[in-house]
């Protein structure tokens, strides 16, 4: 046999192996009655990570601008399993609206164990036009509603031992500074061992994976499976605090 030959042998041998010994350490039923708060549930990865939640038979709240859509997200819930889901529409744009938010889900839920914050502003792909009332608006959205979120539902999570979930995107580390990114999530984390952050970066390629927070853990993650594999790994709490997953088309 030729050395490339035993080479792809032994990669083989190695690869069945490793396939059949290693197991998938999440357990699904770790999150059966977790109470979770998730924002942008109307569509897209939060639609999903909705079904997949309701499927572990999570509580769940639901929030988004759409009440038609979210009704209809919470009904397909209900009948994957979900414990509990209550939803309750909000306009992130609104600075009153994130402590509403977490005070409802408080309130229906008894308290937090995951807060996953998906929600976005469109960011506008062109030239500087000058008009600051957008620009007030999309950082009212894509930064000062997280950070209200998150600061409101602290004490909860902390006392939970909870964790919070964030789904940002590549134009959160280039178009804005690492203290509008990953920067205030390490800096709200500062002093709070029992809280765990995962962050899920859209990465399009490995060039730009220099802007992730130096602390931050990067796994690869096929699209198809990125809102799972952010549930999966938040329930297994891993040692870092900030883990980014890239993603590619899959």
């Amino acid at each position: 046999m030729k050395p490339i030959g035993k080479v792809l042998c032994a990669t083989g041998i190695i690869a069945g192996l490793l396939a059949f010994f290693w197991k998938d350490p999440f357990n699904a039923e770790s999150l059966s009655g977790a109470r979770v708060l998730l924002t942008g549930a109307s569509a897209g990865i939060g639609e999903q990570m909705a079904y997949h939640y309701a499927r572990f038979g999570a509580e769940l709240v639901l929030t988004a601008r759409r009440e038609a859509v979210l009704q209809k997200v919470m009904e397909k819930c209900l009948t994957l399993g979900a414990k509990k889901i209550f939803y309750i529409p909000a306009d992130m744009s609104s600075p009153s609206e994130p402590e509403k938010v977490v005070q409802f889900a408080v309130q229906k839920l008894g308290g937090l164990d995951y807060l996953v914050l998906n929600h976005i502003g469109v960011t506008r792909f062109q030239m500087w036009s000058g008009d600051v009332a957008y620009t007030r608006w999309l950082m009212q959205v894509n930064f000062f509603s997280y950070v209200a979120l998150a600061t409101a539902a602290l004490p909860t999570l902390e006392k939970n031992k909870g964790s919070l979930v964030v789904v940002s995107s590549l134009t959160g580390c280039v178009f804005y500074s690492s203290k509008q990114d990953g920067g205030w999530l390490a800096f709200l984390f500062s002093g709070r061992p029992s809280l765990c952050c995962t962050i899920l970066h859209s990465l399009g390629t490995l060039l730009f994976t220099h802007h992730v927070p130096r602390s931050a853990c990067l796994v690869p993650v096929p699209h198809s499976q990125a809102h799972l594999s952010c549930i999966s790994d938040t329930a297994l709490r891993p040692s870092c605090r900030i883990k980014a997953f890239w993603l590619w088309p899959a």
